[in-house]
């Protein structure tokens, strides 16, 4: 048994409720392996966690479903890592953490020429951003889209990757600055929803006939404006909700709207399977090496401050991809 540093949360609550404390971190048991982190990715889950959005098994909790880092020692019955090997993952709670054991299973293996904060920075996001413009909606170059949140984390990865897949790109930010950056990461149009009604702003663009799909990660201040932004028989894509859950939703106004699909998918869902995880991360790893996708991290923080990381996500401060550093 040796000890190790881990931030956790008694209450749900603000970002006060996390506490930086020192727990027992055991052996790892068959089917796992114990691994030293590098970075923690930060992401939206996390504060769903933290304010109660989101149920957690337990209290105290280690929140953080993202990370990557060294294996320093193996369970038995692994066979697929051994120590030293450079790993990370994106579906694995108790990522708040400055060393930990999980599952093998969640792991993938971070292939040489990509630095591990980089790998941290992009999987939660990177594939997410894969299974929206692979599988959930089949992007090519006849697909218009609309991607909310365009110079959020996902935001960013998913711009320059449809481009790269040749769609017509639409995002929406909430300032100049946030527009800019977009711009700069594979979008043609970007929509300053602050100053600009985007529906009409998506009708100008399209000439009328709206897009094939919204991708809609803010949720109750974009809905139902979305659904006005499709064309008949298009999808929405309802993949998260920054902004508060989706309120008075009904399958009539999918009818209304034109025959509209939607969707409520979760990156969990589509790499549940070992394999599906496997070709999810090497689609993403292969789309950064090929430097059609670059990874930016815009903020970093000191695992000690993750409130205020919190703080600044939850206030939309940040940009793109943010770190916690152990």
């Amino acid at each position: 048994m040796t000890k190790t540093q881990a931030v956790s949360f008694s209450r749900t609550g603000g970002p006060e409720v996390f506490d930086y404390v020192e727990i027992d971190l055991p052996p790892p048991v068959a089917g796992e392996v114990q691994i030293r982190q590098a970075a923690i990715g930060l992401n939206f889950i996390d504060v769903y966690f933290r304010n109660g959005s989101y149920k957690v098994p337990h209290l105290p909790f280690v929140t953080g479903k993202e990370g990557a880092g060294m294996v320093t020692a193996v369970g038995p019955g692994v066979i697929d890592f051994k120590l030293g090997d450079r790993v990370a993952y994106a579906s694995a709670d108790g990522a708040y953490s400055v060393e930990r054991n999980i599952e093998a299973r969640h792991l993938v293996h971070v292939p040489e020429g990509i630095e591990l904060e980089t790998a941290a920075a992009m999987m939660l996001k990177g594939m997410t951003a894969e299974y929206l413009l692979n599988r959930t909606f089949k992007v090519g170059p006849e697909t218009v889209l609309l991607f909310h949140a365009a110079a959020g984390g996902v935001g960013l990865i998913a711009g320059q990757w449809a481009k790269a897949l040749g769609a017509t790109v639409i995002g929406t930010a909430g300032s100049e600055d946030k527009v800019a950056l977009a711009l700069d990461h594979g979008y043609n149009h970007v929509i300053n929803y602050k100053t600009e009604d985007f529906v009409q702003r998506v009708r100008e663009i399209t000439g009328g006939k709206g897009v094939d799909v919204v991708y809609d990660s803010i949720g109750r201040d974009t809905f139902p404006q979305s659904l006005d932004c499709l064309k008949p028989r298009g999808l929405f894509a309802s993949f998260g909700q920054s902004s508060g859950p989706i309120e008075n939703f009904s399958l009539s106004q999918l009818a209304q709207k034109g025959s509209l699909f939607a969707t409520r998918p979760t990156l969990f869902t589509y790499i549940a399977a070992r394999q599906e995880l496997v070709d999810s991360a090497k689609a993403l790893f292969d789309v950064v090496q090929s430097n059609k996708v670059r990874i930016n991290v815009n903020q970093t923080y000191p695992l000690r401050e993750v409130g205020r990381a919190h703080a600044d996500l939850e206030a939309r401060k940040t940009t793109g991809t943010t770190l916690l550093i152990p």
